[in-house]
């Protein structure tokens, strides 16, 4: 059979089972679990891939599913398809379970939709026969890097080691024989299209906080404590004030919550915890950050007299995708009509700007070498306008700026140099989206597979 033939039938083989593939979606959907809770899923999961002819090994890692389909074409590499089974919480979420909070709002249902679908066509279509070395259908828990307390307790008991599923999965040896692995994962953004692959994805450590003030009674002897949330206020503003020294090339981001801001308003609180998340491109931007945000956290305990507990935890290694995977992966949108022929998809970092040398053209409103700010002010009468600092309410300001330096050689040279490097000006509501996050397809290859073949 020919490559085309077989594709053929394993994409009709999906559609013939599309009803089936997006109530599997919807039922994981209405009962959201999160990581390495996700039992009633990995039933699901297990009872699926079973009734397929499969003979799932269930329980990998707490809740993982893998089932494997050997190819009878000879010998080839290992390929896993995984999902990813595990929500987040998101209070007041429409869909949230009442009791934990979760939410499939990251869209994990629809990856193991997908995961399943992709089972049943190539099983349906018996692709077995015609393919070469072996298919791993793999479930992996625990993704979002969320109830970290929780799974803080897990591992010094004993029954984890590694606070993300992928991670524990690879600890445990279930990776060792896969060769490549790929996943997907759903967009909130429109016009990312169908289809498309990122070239890289932000990796990241995890930070346990907890501030030690001492506590008192706020109403009759306030002087007598020493107030941890202070202390953890001025710890998260520090953390702003430095956002500004993290190059836009590393795409840091730092997102601290707090977790537990007191016990009882009357009184001075005296212990104080928060969670946050160090990310970055690159492992060496990551512990750069790392560093900074826990200068910040010192001086808001050292501000306040109180004493801080700081515990940083591994989480994910930054990831990039294979070019000659997510290469055939567009090749196969593209005849799929998902991806557009001449829309470049690979070579956008999820979590920011486009790489240096990306072949993707930067925004229109990235601002050149010397170029003059521009602000906006109200005119009276006349709605707002773009201006450069300097101009009046009305008329062409720079014109008057530029007659009034006009009076001496100096101020005629000034002017001259402003016109020379005048460049047309594009209001702020005309622009783009300064953020380029072109999802939707992890890819990675051996030997970084199961360190890279994750989106959080």
């Amino acid at each position: 059979m020919m490559r085309d033939d077989l594709k053929r039938d394993v994409w009709q083989a999906i559609d013939r089972r599309r009803d089936e593939i997006i109530g599997l979606g919807e039922q994981i959907r209405r009962h959201p679990e999160l990581g390495f809770k996700e039992f009633k899923t990995s039933r699901l999961v297990e009872q699926t891939l079973g009734k397929l002819g499969l003979s799932p090994r269930s329980g990998l890692a707490v809740t993982g599913v893998r089932a494997d389909l050997p190819g009878r074409a000879g010998d080839g590499p290992t390929f896993a398809l995984l999902g990813e089974l595990d929500a987040l919480v998101v209070v007041g979420h429409p869909d949230a379970d009442p009791a934990t909070g979760a939410a499939h709002a990251c869209g994990h249902n629809a990856q193991i939709a997908g995961l399943l679908g992709a089972a049943m066509g190539l099983m349906d279509a018996r692709a077995a026969a015609h393919l070469a070395g072996r298919l791993v259908f793999f479930a992996v828990p625990a993704e979002e890097y969320g109830d970290i307390e929780w799974r803080v307790s897990q591992a010094r008991a004993g029954k984890l080691e590694f606070l993300g599923g992928k991670p524990e999965l690879l600890r445990l040896g279930h990776f060792d024989d896969v060769d490549l692995a790929m996943m997907i994962h759903t967009t909130a953004r429109p016009e990312d299209g169908k289809a498309g692959v990122s070239a890289s994805n932000n990796g990241c450590i995890v930070k346990t906080v907890r501030y030690v003030g001492r506590a008192a009674h706020a109403g009759g002897a306030p002087w007598l404590g020493v107030n941890a949330l202070y202390a953890a206020q001025i710890a998260l503003a520090a953390i702003n004030a430095i956002r500004e020294t993290f190059r836009d090339e590393d795409t840091i981001r730092v997102h601290p919550i707090i977790t537990h801001g007191g016990s009882q308003v009357n009184v001075i609180p005296g212990e104080v915890r928060l969670e946050t998340y160090v990310r970055g491109r690159t492992v060496e931007a990551i512990l750069d950050a790392n560093v900074k945000v826990d200068r910040a956290l010192r001086a808001g305990a050292l501000a306040l007299g109180a004493q801080v507990e700081i515990e940083t935890l591994p989480g994910y290694m930054p990831m990039r995708c294979d070019d000659a995977m997510a290469a055939h992966f567009n090749g196969a949108s593209r005849r799929r009509r998902a991806l557009p022929a001449d829309r470049p998809s690979h070579g956008l970092h999820r979590h920011g700007r486009p790489l240096p040398g990306d072949a993707h053209p930067p925004p229109v409103h990235r601002r050149r070498p010397r170029e003059r700010s521009q602000r906006r002010f109200p005119d009276r009468g006349q709605g707002a306008r773009v201006r450069r600092p300097g101009q009046g309410a009305g008329g062409d300001g720079h014109r008057h700026a530029r007659r009034r330096r006009g009076r001496c050689a100096r101020g005629r040279r000034r002017a001259a140099a402003d016109d020379a490097r005048a460049v047309p000006l594009v209001p702020a509501r005309d622009r783009p989206a300064r953020g380029v996050r072109g999802l939707t397809a992890c890819t990675a290859r051996r030997p970084s597979t199961s360190r890279s073949a994750s989106c959080a």
